[in-house]
């Protein structure tokens, strides 16, 4: 076979697998197709199929394959680090800026303690931390990758609960924009390079300059041009990015964040979210399973994913908690925040591609966090679906106010 038939098998292999194990195992309530593609991407990654078919891992999964299906991962998942950055709401989080910093601080810098602590704990062994990591920089990615809200994710997820246009849907997502912009600042200061600082300052200047004018640009162009525009956009600020040693994705990130969501027609971005996630994220989960390793042995692997999902899930609790306490939330308010804000996904596998790409971490510590994301993921939907359904009213409570009433007893009161 040539190398465009092997192509084709292996996209064969990405598209059917996770959605036949989707469809006949109807695994939608306890992870969506998105979670199934990642876990398949596993399944087809070396550990797995590799460890099972050596011989066929490696006429299907050849070099030159992997070097078309990475082209196509890196652009679809820089489509969707854009989109999630240009669907940050800063200007909501800043009319409750109270509410929305106390809560969306205590849920990150929880997770991100104890994240640290088992970052910490994992230096004590062998096969952990990158060979071009400094101590710092692997405790500190290590535990931002227990802090991290998956937003693409959690919008998924809401709109599975019919919470997301609902006030406690918006509150959410106020919290996790914030922890967003958070997330990929630490990434930016792990990534410093001191030999490369004169680039990385240039291209940050160069950014804030060209934005300047690219946001001048956007508001004069009509709609249909400004979709077109801001790819162009998108692969510059990723191309500079790279240059400068800073990586793509916070490229690909800064791209979307200087953009307003009001620029575009909201159901066409909810489109292109959807389409982006159908017809190329797979790929980029498959060569994310391909980067497993579980070199130091399955055992220590699973171990050290467990510790990290305690760290992740009790951070998330405890800091949603306490700031329920602050602001007088109503009992098992914070219980449904947390939840759901420490689901993981998309944003912490991109997260640690990038370290893995940096050698901070090892691949068999980019393995035990993948797992961990997956699992995170896997636990909010069951989690909160039976909680909502007992707290139904707090749907439509508004940050700040008091307790709403149940909407039957809303509908009494006015009549």
């Amino acid at each position: 076979m040539n190398t465009t038939e092997i192509f084709l098998m292996a996209m064969l292999l990405i598209f059917s697998v996770p959605y036949l194990i989707w469809r006949l195992g109807r695994t939608d309530y306890y992870a969506p197709l998105v979670v199934v593609q990642i876990i398949a991407g596993i399944l087809l990654g070396p550990g797995i199929l590799g460890a099972a078919y050596p011989d066929y891992y490696k006429f299907v999964f050849n070099p030159s394959v992997i070097l078309a299906l990475n082209g196509i991962a890196w652009w679809a998942v820089m489509i969707f680090v854009m989109i999630a950055g240009i669907e940050l709401d800063l200007k909501k989080a800043w009319e409750h800026r109270r509410e929305s910093s106390i809560t969306a601080g205590l849920a990150l810098g929880m997770p991100l303690v104890l994240g640290c602590v088992a970052g910490f704990c994992m230096l004590g062994y062998a096969g952990w931390i990158g060979p071009k990591a400094l101590t710092w920089q692997f405790v500190l990615g290590v535990g931002m990758s227990c802090a991290v809200t998956a937003l693409p994710i959690l919008i998924l997820l809401m709109e599975k609960l019919d919470i997301l246009r609902q006030p406690i849907g918006q509150r959410i997502l106020r919290y996790a924009s914030l922890d967003d912009i958070a997330i990929w600042g630490v990434l930016a200061l792990i990534l410093l390079d001191w030999n490369r600082v004169g680039r990385q300052a240039g291209f940050l200047a160069a950014f804030a300059l060209a934005t300047f004018g690219f946001r001048r640009l956007m508001t004069w162009l009509k709609e249909s041009d400004r979709w077109y525009v801001a790819l162009i956009w998108l692969a510059a600020c990723g191309f500079g990015a790279d240059w400068s040693g800073l990586h793509f994705m916070v490229g690909a990130f800064l791209a979307g964040a200087v953009m307003d969501a009001h620029w575009f027609n909201q159901e066409k971005m909810d489109l292109m979210r959807h389409h982006v996630l159908l017809a190329v994220m797979p790929v980029f989960f498959l060569s994310t399973g391909l980067r497993t390793n579980w070199a130091v042995g399955g055992q220590a692997v699973f171990v050290a994913a467990g510790v990290l999902l305690v760290a992740s899930v009790a951070g998330k609790l405890i800091g949603t908690h306490v700031a329920g306490k602050i602001l007088k939330w109503e009992k098992g308010e914070a219980s449904i925040i947390g939840w759901l804000l420490q689901t993981k996904a998309l944003i912490m596998i991109i997260f640690c591609n990038i370290l893995l790409d940096k050698q901070i971490i090892t691949s068999e510590t980019f393995t035990a966090l993948l797992l961990m994301a997956v699992a995170s993921t896997m636990l909010t939907v069951p989690v909160v679906y039976p909680k909502l359904q007992r707290m139904r009213h707090l749907i439509f409570r508004s940050a700040g106010l008091a307790p709403a009433a149940p909407p039957a007893e809303q509908e009494r009161r006015r009549a």
